[in-house]
């Protein structure tokens, strides 16, 4: 994978589905609808003012609360690069690799990095911030090649061939 700079939104621990994507707004035809309430209850304006290729840095626990897909797809769909954690609620994790949005965990960075400045994320190896590097683990083969497919669908599809 590749190395990318983003500018930063900060959130903190234990951001569950329910403010990731809020109940009332599931019934909507599509995700595209959805993403503008992204993050609501916490933040409204949120939504709003994330721009593509930004990334979100949280704490611990991030996407804990209820299993629901939509959530990793309204991060993708408002163009977030990537969520970097402290940690991640397990459905979450998988959630989100399966429709191809990047999770790197951090438990540094989050008490350090100040909302609207840039980082530079180079995949696998570490996370750049004012020149001081966060460690981060390398991701599994498989796991990237979900991820640099843009989900699990299309890895699959592409290595049968079939796109």
């Amino acid at each position: 994978m590749e190395q990318f700079t983003g500018r930063v939104w900060v959130l903190g621990d234990d951001i569950d589905t329910d403010i990731i994507i809020p109940t009332e707004y599931l019934a909507m035809k599509t995700i595209d609808d959805m993403k503008q309430y992204a993050f609501s209850p916490l933040r409204p304006e949120l939504a709003g003012q994330i721009q593509p290729g930004d990334i979100i840095v949280a704490g611990k626990n991030f996407g804990c609360g209820s299993s629901r897909e939509q959530a990793p797809e309204v991060v993708k769909a408002l163009g977030i690069r990537c969520v970097i954690a402290g940690s991640f609620a397990r459905i979450f994790f998988r959630n989100a690799i399966n429709n191809g949005l990047l999770l790197i965990e951090q438990p540094e960075l989050s008490g350090d990095v100040t909302e609207g400045d840039t980082i530079t994320v180079a995949v696998n190896q570490d996370v750049d911030y004012k020149g001081k590097k966060y460690p981060i683990a390398a991701l599994p083969d498989n796991l990237v090649e979900i991820i640099e497919a843009g989900g699990l669908v299309k890895a699959m599809r592409r290595r049968n061939g079939l796109d």
